[in-house]
């Protein structure tokens, strides 16, 4: 059965996003757009099926499925449950019930309790069969695709101040300040690029933070009738939505309010982790890795060493780096124009250089380089990690170790005092004595560290 919503030709995202984030194409419905504290918008319930932008036959299924699966259930639970309007919910209902797909189990002083004929558990099954998909209804991709329009990654400004904000918890000098604001700013994308262990990884974990507002994302999608899952509670966090007994908060429950997502990527990256993917046993697709973190940061970690050569990773997104737009497909073999609107970051030991050819390196506009810290960091940073890890600070202990470094002509990282420290406080625990910096832990912790096989 066909489940695909009758409604106008889909618009282009240049038609979307040319307009401004208060206002959209007239074919297209914006769930709504209500500047609220920090809120760019916020999604209004539908009034009826076809404002929600999906069919009877999508309702239908919904519903069988619902019943087949608890047994019964009131008009108003199924519309609390699967997000459908009401009003058009309870139409359909005794449209059903005309059809003897439902019959009356209970009857209350407002509401029926519903359940499933013979006739209807059957055509249940076979929705189940078609798609095993339950829970509240998909939001159409032109909603969604209106809705980062708003909420895009572009809109967002951060000042030194939220900078500072974010990386509180990490030793950042003012010269790496001065060129991050910038490029966090520019919404686009930048590579950080520098030897290991000075926190390339860590900073990059926390450029989202810079952005304090909270986004919309539909749970599921409906597209050309498929059913993507977007929420991904693995790299999704939702944050409260508000107290929905007020009418002001009231939001349309097919959606769902998260931070702004940071999703982190390493060397398990693979090209099907950028496409939709497909489960044939329960009919649902998967959305992929650049989806998933629209209006929030994407993180390529180690980039470079992934099982695919980097070059088949910029050949794929060269075009969408360029015109924020994607094209995915579809398992029916329609090709749909999806967003592209993230903050992308590489992060690699490598030389960018090395790594990809002018006409990439054009399209990341900011490349950033994460060098070793100074003697004077290096100090700051031992003294800071002593405090969290509970090991007593002694500076002569602490010159010992960079005259070390200095004979062996070793660099300093900045990962080094945690990881030092460390070895010492597992030592002392081990030896049942106090964890204190000296030069016998810390000779001890660097045969264990650096030692090479």
């Amino acid at each position: 059965m066909d489940l695909t919503p009758t409604s106008a030709s889909e618009p282009s995202l240049e038609e979307l996003f040319s307009h401004s984030p208060t206002s959209a194409p007239s074919n297209t419905r914006v769930p709504t757009i209500t500047p609220r504290g920090g809120e760019l918008f916020r999604p209004k319930p539908p009034d009826s099926f076809a404002e929600a932008g999906i069919n009877s036959a999508l309702a239908e299924s919904l519903v069988c499925k619902f019943l087949l699966a608890y047994g019964s259930g009131t008009g108003r639970e199924m519309s609390e449950k699967l997000a459908l309007p009401l009003r058009d919910l309870k139409e359909m209902l005794m449209g059903m019930k005309n059809q003897q797909l439902l019959y009356y189990k209970d009857s209350g002083t407002l509401d029926f309790t519903y359940a499933l004929s013979e006739m209807g558990r059957d055509r249940a099954k076979k929705y189940f069969e078609e798609c095993s998909y339950m829970g509240t209804a998909p939001v159409p991709l032109k909603d969604y695709i209106a809705s980062v329009g708003v909420q895009t990654i572009e809109t967002e400004k951060p000042t030194r101040a939220d900078l500072q904000r974010a990386f509180e918890d990490l030793l950042i000098n003012e010269r790496m300040f001065g060129r991050l604001g910038p490029a966090i700013n520019s919404g686009r994308g930048l590579f950080l690029y520098g030897p290991p262990g000075n926190g390339k990884t860590s900073i990059a974990e926390r450029i989202t933070r810079c952005f304090g507002t909270e986004i919309w994302i539909p749970k599921t999608l409906f597209v050309d009738g498929q059913i993507i899952l977007l929420f991904d509670a693995q790299v999704h966090e939702p944050v409260s939505a508000g107290n929905t007994l007020l009418k002001q908060n009231i939001y349309d429950e097919r959606w769902i309010k998260i931070k702004r997502p940071t999703i982190v990527v390493g060397g398990e990256l693979t090209m099907d982790s950028l496409e939709i993917r497909y489960d044939p046993v329960s009919k649902l697709s998967q959305a992929p890795l650049q989806l998933k973190s629209n209006c929030g940061s994407l993180v390529i970690d180690d980039f470079g060493r992934q099982r695919m050569n980097p070059f088949e990773l910029l050949n794929r997104w060269i075009v969408p780096l360029e015109k924020r737009f994607d094209f995915l497909q579809l398992v029916n073999g329609t090709k749909i124009q999806v967003p592209f609107d993230q903050l992308i970051i590489f992060s690699t030991n490598i030389e960018p250089k090395d790594l990809v050819d002018d006409a990439f390196l054009r399209r990341i506009p900011y490349k950033i380089e994460v060098v070793d810290p100074t003697e004077a960091e290096f100090r700051e940073l031992m003294e800071i990690m002593s405090g969290i890890l509970g090991v007593g600070m002694d500076q002569a202990a602490v010159n010992y170790v960079l005259e070390r470094y200095q004979r062996e002509e070793r660099p300093l990282r900045c990962c080094h005092p945690r990881d030092l420290l460390l070895q010492i406080r597992n030592h002392c625990t081990y030896e049942n004595t106090e964890p204190v910096m000296s030069k016998e832990n810390f000779d001890f912790a660097m045969e264990n560290y650096f030692t090479v096989l």
